[in-house]
This record gives C-alpha cells, sequence and structure tokens, in this order.
C-alpha cells in the first residue's frame, strides 16, 4: 500500500542509522467481492478485504521492515473510496465499514461506480485474476527499534531492526496487482454464491454470474466419448470464433498475448484485459523518463558538484551520465531542495517560499506515492561521505597503537587476561592428563556518547550554498576525529600510576634519552617482564611511540643501517643494532603541554595491542566512525538540521604491554 509517513515534529524514539524517512507506506492484503443483492435491490457486487495482515512489509524508501500498530491508527469514516491503482481517476466502489479484527485491518463494501476500472476489477476475478489490495495512510509518528531489541505489536513479537508506525492516518483503499504483503492476495466472486477465502492465503477466483452479463468459458473442451457428428462439429466452430476473436483483438500488434491466449484457451473478454493493461502507460517509478530526477541521480550530482573523490565507485555509470547531463553546471542547494520538493507534489515554480520548498522536500505527501524522494535520506548519504573526510583528516595514530573491543551497550564491560600455570606437563604413561590452574586479572571499559549538532541556516539557502551541505558534515566529521584524540590521549598519558618502577615497566636516567643504548635498555626492560609465576611473559615489543620532538631519530632508528658518531673517540661501533624492529608512531599529543603526564622527551615501547594492549578503545556496535542525522530545522528556525554522534569509551589495560622511558634523569 502506498503509504506516507509523515514523522512528527519531535524526533521519533529510536531511528537507525543514515535511515532515509519516507512520508508515505503501502500496505497490502486480501480483497474479495462477494455476492451481488438479492432480487428486488439494486444488483451490486460487494466486497470484503484483508486490507493488512498486521505483519512486516518491506516499502519502498524504508530501510528497514515496517509494522504499522493497529491500535494507533485513526478511521476517519467507515465510509472511503476504493480505487484502481491508487487513482484518483479510477474510482471502484466505496467501503461501508471498516475494523480492526484478530490483529488485522478488515474492510467491506460495495463496487458502486460505474466505470471501466470497476467492470475489469469484476471481470479479471472473475477470470481468475488475483487482485490484492493496497491502503493509503498517512504516517504521524514512527519508531525504530534497534538489533536485537524486540517490541509486541498486534499480538506479535517482532524482533528489530525494524519501523514501528505508532500513530497513522487511514486514506483511500486500492485494487493493485502487487503490493508490499507478500502473504495476502485478493480474489473477486460476483455470483449468486458467496466466495470464501482465507484472508492469509492466496485462493483461486470463483467463476459466477454477474446480473445481466453471460457465462463465460475459459478454455475449450474435449469431445466426449461418443459424441455425434453434429457435437464435433459445434465444438469446432466454437473453438473457430474464439480464436478468430483473440485474433481481432489483438489487431496483430501484441502477437505474445495472442499466442498466449490461444494456446492456454482465453475467451476474448479476457484477451482484451491483457491488451488493455499492455496498452496502459507504465508506473513512473519503473519507467522514468530519462530526464527525470531520481534519488540517486541528485545524490551524484551533489558529490560531482563538491568534487568528492571516488564518486565513480559509489554510483553505475548509467547514474553518473544521468546527473551529469541534467545538472551540467553543477546543482545548487536550491535546486537540489526544489528537485525534492517537485517530487514530493509542490507546485510552485521557484523558490520564493521557502518553507512550503522545505515542507514539501522533508515531508512528502501520500499522491506523491513511489515518486517521493527523501531529501532527509540524500543530504545524509552525502553528509556522511564528508564527514568521514573530515573524520580521517585528524591525526589518528592512536588507531594504530590500542586494542578494539565491540560492545553493545553502555554498561561497564570486563576483560580477563589468563595468566598462571598453562604450560604443559609431562603425561605419564596411563595417558592421564594434569589439569592446569589459571589466575584471572581483569579490566574494564566502558563506551559513553559524544556529540554536536549543527545547522545550514537561511543564509546558506538563500544564497544557494551547495558547500554548506559538505562544509558542515567536514565540521562534524573533524570534531569527532578531534574528540577521539582528546579522549584517547588523556586517558593515556594519565599513566603515573600504570608505567612505574614497581610495575617494572618504567626507566628514567640520561641513558634513557632515544637512542641506539636508550632504545637498548627499555628492549631489555620489556623483555625481563615476568607474568604471575616469575615467568617470562614471551610478548615481543613491537611498537616505538614518540613525540613530534623525537620523530626524526627514532625514523633513524628504524630505517638506518648505520649511526656514526665521531665526538666521543676514534673507534666506535656505525651497525644499528635495531634497524627495522620496532614500527615507529609519531603524536603530538603526547608533547603537547596542555595534556596533564605530557613530555617532548619521553617516549613508550609497546607490544603489538593485539597481543598485549596497554590501552583499549570500545565502540557500541563496532561503529568506528561516527554517525550523521538530517532533518528539517524546528518551527522556529528556518534551515537544515545537522547532527552527529559516536558511542565509544577508552581505558588502560596490561602494564606489561609497554614501557616508558622518561628519557631523561
Amino acid at each position: 500500500m502506498p503509504t506516507t509517513a509523515r514523522p512528527p515534529r519531535a524526533q521519533p524514539r529510536s531511528r537507525p542509522d543514515n535511515q532515509s524517512v519516507p512520508s508515505s507506506l503501502c500496505l497490502t492484503a486480501t480483497a474479495e467481492i462477494e455476492a451481488a443483492a438479492g432480487e428486488g435491490e439494486r444488483s451490486l457486487p460487494r466486497f470484503r478485504m484483508v486490507a493488512y495482515t498486521g505483519g512486516a512489509m518491506r516499502i519502498a524508501a524504508w530501510r528497514y521492515p515496517v509494522v504499522i500498530d493497529l491500535a494507533g491508527l485513526e478511521v476517519p469514516s467507515q465510509a472511503r473510496p476504493i480505487r484502481f491503482g491508487h487513482d484518483p481517476t479510477a474510482g471502484v466502489g466505496h467501503t461501508d465499514a471498516i475494523k480492526v479484527e484478530g490483529g488485522q485491518l478488515v474492510a467491506t463494501g460495495m463496487i458502486s461506480r460505474d466505470t471501466a476500472a470497476a467492470k475489469e476489477v469484476v471481470a479479471s476475478s472473475r477470470n481468475g485474476f488475483p487482485w490484492q489490495a493496497s491502503v493509503g495512510a498517512s504516517v504521524e509518528e514512527f519508531e525504530f527499534i534497534r538489533e536485537k531489541q524486540k517490541a509486541m505489536v498486534n499480538g506479535r513479537e517482532f524482533e528489530g531492526p525494524i519501523n514501528i508506525v505508532r500513530r497513522a492516518t487511514l486514506g483511500e483503499i486500492s485494487f493493485v496487482d502487487l503490493g508490499a504483503d507478500g502473504g495476502t492476495s485478493a480474489s473477486i466472486a460476483a455470483g449468486k454464491e458467496k466466495a470464501v477465502m482465507d484472508d492469509t492465503q492466496e485462493t483461486g477466483a470463483e467463476t459466477g454470474t454477474d446480473a445481466g452479463s453471460p457465462a463465460t468459458t475459459p478454455t475449450p473442451t474435449t469431445p466426449a466419448p461418443g459424441a455425434s457428428a453434429n457435437d464435433i462439429r459445434a465444438q469446432a466452430l466454437a473453438e473457430t470464433e474464439r480464436i478468430g476473436a483473440i485474433r481481432r483483438v489483438c489487431a496483430g500488434r501484441h502477437l505474445d498475448i495472442e499466442a498466449k491466449a490461444i494456446r492456454e484457451g482465453w475467451d476474448s473478454t479476457r484477451c482484451e484485459l491483457e491488451v488493455l493493461r499492455a496498452n496502459r502507460p507504465k508506473a513512473p517509478a519503473i519507467h522514468a523518463p530519462e530526464h527525470a530526477a531520481t534519488p540517486q541521480i541528485l545524490e551524484a550530482a551533489c558529490m560531482i558538484t563538491a568534487r568528492l573523490e571516488g564518486v565513480e565507485k559509489a554510483f553505475d555509470d548509467q547514474t553518473l551520465e544521468a546527473a551529469t547531463k541534467r545538472f551540467r553546471g553543477g546543482i545548487g542547494l536550491q535546486e537540489l531542495l526544489l528537485e525534492a520538493a517537485w517530487a514530493n507534489g509542490y507546485t510552485g515554480r521557484n523558490f520564493r517560499d521557502s518553507r512550503a520548498v522545505l515542507r514539501h522536500a522533508f515531508n512528502p505527501p501520500i499522491e506523491a506515492g513511489f515518486s517521493a524522494i527523501d531529501i532527509g535520506g540524500i543530504l545524509s548519504n552525502v553528509a556522511n561521505k564528508f564527514l568521514l573526510e573530515g573524520f580521517f583528516s585528524v591525526e589518528r595514530a592512536w588507531r594504530n597503537v590500542t586494542a578494539v573491543r565491540n560492545v553493545s551497550d553502555f554498561k561497564t564491560v570486563t576483560s580477563y587476561r589468563l595468566v598462571g600455570k598453562d604450560q604443559y606437563e609431562r603425561v605419564a604413561p596411563g595417558g592421564e592428563l594434569k589439569h592446569g590452574t589459571l589466575g584471572e586479572e581483569s579490566y574494564t571499559n566502558k563506551a559513553d556518547t559524544y556529540g554536536l549538532m549543527l545547522a545550514i541556516d537561511r543564509r546558506d539557502i538563500i544564497n544557494d550554498d551547495l558547500g554548506a551541505i559538505t562544509a558542515v558534515p567536514r565540521k562534524l566529521g573533524r570534531g569527532s576525529g578531534l574528540k577521539i584524540n582528546d579522549v584517547f590521549w588523556t586517558t593515556f598519558l594519565n599513566n603515573a600510576a600504570f608505567f612505574t618502577a614497581g610495575n617494572k615497566n618504567f626507566i628514567s636516567g640520561a641513558d634513557t634519552a632515544l637512542s641506539i643504548d636508550g632504545l637498548t635498555k627499555a628492549e631489555v626492560t620489556f623483555m625481563d617482564q615476568v607474568d604471575g609465576d616469575g615467568k617470562p611473559i614471551g610478548i615481543m615489543p613491537s611498537v616505538l611511540l614518540v613525540p613530534t620532538a623525537l620523530s626524526a631519530i627514532g625514523t633513524q632508528l628504524f630505517k638506518s643501517l648505520e649511526l656514526r658518531d665521531t665526538t666521543a673517540n676514534t673507534k666506535f661501533p656505525v651497525a644499528n643494532p635495531h634497524q627495522g624492529k620496532f614500527r615507529v608512531e609519531v603524536s603530538r599529543y603526547l608533547g603537547n603541554a596542555v595534556y596533564g603526564g605530557s613530555s617532548t622527551k619521553a617516549w613508550y615501547l609497546l607490544a603489538d595491542p593485539s597481543d598485549l594492549p596497554v590501552i583499549e578503545v570500545a565502540f557500541l556496535n563496532g561503529q568506528e566512525s561516527p554517525t550523521i542525522e538530517t532533518a528539517e530545522a524546528d518551527f522556529n528556525k528556518l534551515g537544515v538540521q545537522m547532527r552527529g554522534y559516536h558511542d565509544f569509551g577508552v581505558a588502560l589495560q596490561d602494564p606489561r604491554g609497554g614501557v616508558k622511558s622518561k628519557g631523561e634523569a
């Protein structure tokens, strides 16, 4: 059913990452036309529809399945129009009763319109066509249920990720040939006996006789054994007339339909209906003219105009060609909003009424159907690309020295490092294995949420500044990158109680300055660390972490084969024993005086974080980059709001994973 989702001004309780919010839905279910009225009454076929079965549906423009909460569905009146394919000019009839039964939306009424569409619906059902019902409804409030969460709706339990429409208003109902709810079907019976069908399973339609309409024979019959010559000739004549009628209907222009009709024994009425369907203009959503602006074309045009690298990998050649041809000089912000507003029913030809343009762009009406454009989704997709550009533009040395953990909520999580008697024991002749003993050392971490909201205001829109939708998300991305650096290095440098002589992971003195001798001392200190039983931990150092002041000497120690020094005496070694040993990571935060514990002389020798991490970053649901969402600004503002947020936490872990060198006395 095409349904229009019009989210409330207040944000929904929860919303998935980067999900577009359309303004229409589509509920599809069963429809059944019952017997005509009795003698003495006006003979009008009646129908019964299970308009919605209460289950989850896959609907265009919604990223996740949709469930309609029937408890929050408002029915303005019991008399609602019945149409064909949601076309206001193709009336079929009206309802006289709409109610919720057993977690399903049920409607009854009559075929009361005298139109070609009404006749086709009845005739096609009599020929066995499985009609479905599609209900239009405006969505006023919805809730997003995240992954692994559950919710009870319409007497059933649904597991996320899924959208639940909590409040909606019922609109028109239509007969369609294919809808969103695949578990239902529609059939029509207009004979004297009422058709009976299962509301949730596909059933065959009964063939009946409409008032004043002759019964039809859909397939030719084979002469019965012992039939007379007159009977055989009559049947042959009937078959010849049937084939002739089919050929007259097809008129040589629909050879495929003609062949199928003759082969499968159709009568001329059914053949005529198929020809009408073949001649009917196709839906724009399927056969869009080349110049139509689709969401993909608009999104590609934005990225081409903003000169985003790698845009050719994000879209197919057809979309890129269409975006280039339609917006040769690049697309502006006003043009982008107008394209979405026009697709969603806006009738103005310019941006003069900017509030109306924004209203249509972000809240497409029911009539827009599947041709609607969700500008919020387009802006979020475009903004996300520039959000990541900003996020990755700041220093990322933290990512190369930390372990990463995925968490599913904001509770404190505990990890354990198992140490103890874990060496193999000699097996006795009897083959019995001895039990080892494991000690436990625990470390904790916890994710928190960090976020910021920025806006594209009225001036940016009036100035037609497309750069606003690239600059704002870049700022949000950069802000997230700076924040994670700030939290990470604040935690890392607060290590006075972590790197200590008592933990045997701290060295100081003039001989600890970064040099061959100082690095050798740190390496020996690292490798001499022991476990709880006093035995070597068996982990090798692999990362040399230095401030910017020591970047040059760190690189020399890693890359140079020789290091010469002639100031002491004429005899000196030239070989560099540490060449290629320790990967160098440089961070400008280590020597920044704003951070407590910073030093331009101190440096660190660390194990690979996948072996034995000294620090860990926890990300909610494994989302290592920030999330951005876009929506129309609040009523008291004119513009577009963008908000970015990131869920992560940082904590120190195992002291034996590294050695700190003070680099001075």
